[in-house]
């Protein structure tokens, strides 16, 4: 099974300076930052994932390249704007959870497949207009006219997508967009792409569902899918209902959940093929919008902050290299805590856990073996984005180690 990870150029800085928090002055970021594929070996992903809304924007949202960048990405193509190796390959799709709320899709025919060709994507995902209900026992003949209408529009645009792909002579990959709110819609989805001679079909519009509703539809459209057609989740990880997916036809999925993961949630930040751990928190003063108004506000005092900051670095560092005690480090954590953010219940106890089981230590990837304790620090992008590169090595790791061969079925 692949993992594409989808792109909102992440990169992280080789020559960052950890113990000052300061970039090269020299530093370019395209030409010096790198991708997790530059990181981490084996590369953490067998290909990525880039959406058009994500280059070119939609209309309401300017997308998050810049000009340049855009300009670059067209000139050079998505294999040398990112530097892939050969076994990294590339999916494009148009990012329908952006122009979620329009009436219609904001983009052309043309206009994606343009964007696929010059850019020189592997495979493209047809133009979709994503359902955002939930309904499994709403028929086609109950459900909101505007559902059934946003599926006809995603099937009407597949339709055009493929012939236009044959009329180019075009060698990507076509996958159709199968939307629905329902397994059986989109079980009607998946037959009737497959009818128009798709063999390979991305299921969106799953995101917000859980997992035994994923598996209810892929039951449902399993019941039409030919034994050639594969499937591939839209924004879905679920590792460990990867198998059963696997079961249903699922061949490929996106996202990036175990990346953000790493500075969203709550608790689960750093991953392990067992377990999950809290990154500890240690807030730059200069750097956090929270603490500089506090300060400003005469809340706290920035010389007590920083002094406390720089302590807890510090005790950080010499537990790495077994200079100081667990206790050692939480004192003095518990003093920041309350300081940097006192609406918030304590970590300490969650912290204590991270720091028994130091787990960055034990880690063969790249990053932890050069980063060391300071990927386990939640503080600024670089740390916070190693960290997230680091759970998407562990992801594939995982994916490796589960049996996720999709069945074969007989045809129905």
């Amino acid at each position: 099974m692949k993992f594409y990870f989808p792109d909102s150029q992440d990169m992280v800085s080789p020559t960052y300076d950890f113990i000052n928090d300061e970039y090269s002055a020299h530093r370019v970021r395209q030409r010096d930052d790198l991708y997790a594929h530059e990181v981490i070996t084996p590369a953490p992903y067998d290909g990525i994932l880039v959406s058009k809304a994500i280059v070119d924007g939609s209309i309401k949202s300017a997308g998050k390249y810049s000009m340049s960048q855009r300009e670059r990405l067209y000139r050079l193509g998505v294999s040398r704007y990112f530097r892939l190796s050969e076994n990294v390959c590339s999916l494009g799709d148009c990012g329908a959870f952006n122009y979620a709320s329009e009436e219609e899709p904001p983009y052309s025919v043309d206009n994606v497949l343009d964007f696929y060709e010059r850019c020189g994507f592997d495979s493209g995902v047809s133009v979709d207009h994503v359902i955002l209900d939930y309904d499994p026992d709403v028929s086609d003949r109950e459900a909101n006219p505007a559902w059934v209408r946003r599926r006809e529009i995603s099937l009407r645009y597949a339709e055009d997508f493929l012939e236009a792909v044959e009329a180019r002579g075009n060698q990507i990959e076509p996958l159709g967009a199968a939307q629905g709110w329902s397994p059986a819609s989109y079980a009607y989805s998946v037959q009737r792409l497959q009818e128009m001679g798709y063999r390979r079909i991305a299921l969106g519009g799953m995101v917000p569902l859980k997992t035994d509703e994923i598996i209810a539809c892929l039951q449902e459209v399993d019941k039409v899918r030919h034994p050639e057609t594969g499937l591939h989740l839209l924004g879905i990880t679920r590792v460990a209902s990867m198998e059963e997916f696997a079961c249903y036809g699922v061949t490929s999925f996106d996202s990036t959940s175990p990346f953000k993961q790493s500075f969203k949630d709550a608790r689960n930040n750093y991953h392990t093929l067992t377990d999950a751990y809290s990154a500890i928190r240690v807030p730059q003063v200069d750097g956090n919008p929270d603490l500089k108004r506090r300060v400003l506000s005469g809340a706290v005092s920035q010389t007590e902050l920083k002094s406390i900051e720089r302590e807890c670095l510090r005790r950080l560092r010499d537990f790495d290299r077994g200079a100081s005690s667990i206790d050692d480090v939480l004192s003095v954590l518990s003093e920041y805590e309350p300081l940097a953010d006192p609406k918030k219940k304590t970590r300490i106890p969650s912290y204590r856990r991270t720091l028994e089981a130091k787990p960055w230590q034990s880690c063969p990837c790249d990053l932890c073996r050069k980063l060391g304790v300071e990927i386990i620090i939640f503080r600024g992008t670089e740390r916070n984005k190693s960290r997230g590169f680091h759970n998407l090595g562990v992801l594939r790791e995982k994916m490796h180690r589960i049996d996720v061969r999709p069945v074969v079925q007989e045809v129905h």
